[in-house]
């Protein structure tokens, strides 16, 4: 499974072909941060909610700090789904990329 920087993924979003950020948190974490765009499947939806994930696409897999996204990365992958894992979740990317978010 790979792992992608905050930083780098602020950058592949800006490009014609950005990756699905695919948020695995509960929606009270979403309340408290989120990133805007993402598709929003708590990690213990994913397996019932696999239809809604392209495959064709890469998809960089988020959440707090990185552990659950991990997981549920390599549980993506093992199904043939390109994906990464975003390094930190979205403490990192409050830390490297948007200081205003609010942490949890």
């Amino acid at each position: 499974m790979q792992e992608i920087t905050p930083s780098a993924l602020k950058s592949r979003l800006s490009t014609a072909d950005p990756p699905l950020v695919l948020d695995v948190r509960e929606p009270w974490e979403r309340n408290i941060a989120r990133l805007p765009g993402t598709l929003d499947i708590p990690m213990s939806e994913v397996p019932n909610r696999l239809a809604e994930l392209p495959k064709e696409r890469d998809i960089v897999v988020m959440c707090r700090s990185g552990g659950r996204s991990s997981k549920v990365a390599q549980y993506l992958e093992q199904r043939g789904y390109r994906t990464a894992n975003l390094t930190g979740g979205i403490l990192r990317w409050a830390e490297d990329v948007d200081p205003s978010l609010e942490t949890y």
